[in-house]
């Protein structure tokens, strides 16, 4: 049987800190050089980003085509249009530049694929790059159920179809069908895509022995400032593809409307459903930071759990509510 090729995508911006360490990670990889591709989109970087990308091209590592682009109109999805759209293997790979891969990644998502599977993907847990007592308790935070890791195509031990996932890999002729990435989505252009790769009849599989690690946020400001961002683009894609978005990313926001109306009901005296709800919420806090104390090493900084979970909470529950506020004034231009 004719084996297939694969071609590994890479988006960056400004990302020099993070860029050499996965382009090690794509020469290491165990599917053979003489079947892979590697496209690097450079998207405007300031920094070193594109001559990194540059010197990666001119070395000998095997690969059948090294490819670096420019992205001028800067924005993700419109970077991996461009990926797509000059890749010339059979599997398309999705790669994040904030991202470490095992040498064993892309072998195994090509063996899925050759099984007959046509999107696949696995487990992507966060790792972080400060290996610091705070380091560590933001990764913590962002890896614990209760703060972003409820998503199966994160934390699932079973094989399964799955509505989305990160680190994607898709055959070539998925794209053919469905179209390009909506280069109006800035956060949520992956959720519109599958959601249009399920309803063209294809299915995503998430299989666990596939793993890909994800930096986290390196600091409190970044992740906050992160939430908000990606609950801000789930509120206007609200609007657009309701479909496209699944149950539990409107949790933050039912918490933060839940916030304002106990508390304009207490004010008015009635505090029953305050405090029950504020005591679920610190129940569920505690837990989650009991279970991270338990599951490793006690640090005094794992203390401040319960207020980080809070925090990013209502970060992403007030961006989407902006975003909801805002379609009105957006929704032409995301639709148009």
């Amino acid at each position: 049987m004719k084996k297939l090729k694969l071609s590994i995508c890479v988006v960056a911006l400004n990302e020099d800190n993070f860029l050499p360490n996965l382009l090690q990670n794509i020469r290491d990889q165990q599917y053979p050089h003489r079947l892979t591709e590697v496209i690097l989109v450079d998207s405007g970087s300031e920094d070193t980003t594109k001559s990194i990308m540059e010197a990666f091209k001119e070395e000998s590592n095997g690969f059948y085509s090294v490819q670096v682009l420019n992205n001028p109109k800067r924005i993700q999805a419109a970077g991996w249009n461009i990926a797509i759209s000059n890749a010339t293997g059979d599997v398309i790979s999705r790669i994040d530049a904030h991202t470490m891969l095992p040498k064993e990644f892309s072998r195994r998502v090509m063996k899925l694929i050759e099984s007959g599977e046509d999107v696949v993907g696995g487990i992507r847990p966060c790792i972080i790059e400060n290996d610091t007592p705070w380091g560590k308790t933001l990764l913590s935070t962002e890896n614990s159920l209760f703060g972003s890791n409820v998503n199966r195509s994160r934390r699932s031990s079973k094989k399964k179809y799955v509505k989305t996932m990160f680190h994607a890999s898709y055959r070539r002729e998925v794209f053919d069908k469905t179209g390009l990435f909506n280069e109006k989505l800035i956060r949520t252009e992956d959720n519109e895509m599958h959601y249009r790769i399920r309803e063209a009849g294809y299915k995503l599989c998430y299989n666990p022995e596939i793993v890909s690690y994800q930096f986290a946020r390196s600091s409190l400001k970044q992740m906050i400032k992160q939430k908000y961002g990606n609950g801000y683009w789930i509120g206007l894609t609200l609007g657009v593809c309701p479909r496209c978005i699944s149950i539990y990313h409107l949790v933050p926001t039912a918490f933060v409307l839940g916030i304002i109306i106990t508390g304009i009901m207490a004010v008015a005296g009635i505090w029953h459903l305050a405090g029950l709800m504020w005591s679920l919420y610190f129940f569920f806090c505690m837990v989650n930071t009991l279970i991270s104390i338990s599951r490793e090493r006690i640090l005094p900084h794992k203390l401040c759990m319960p207020f980080i979970f809070f925090v990013l909470h209502v970060s992403y529950g007030l961006g989407t509510i902006v975003g909801l506020v805002s379609l009105p004034i957006k929704r032409e231009a995301l639709i148009g």
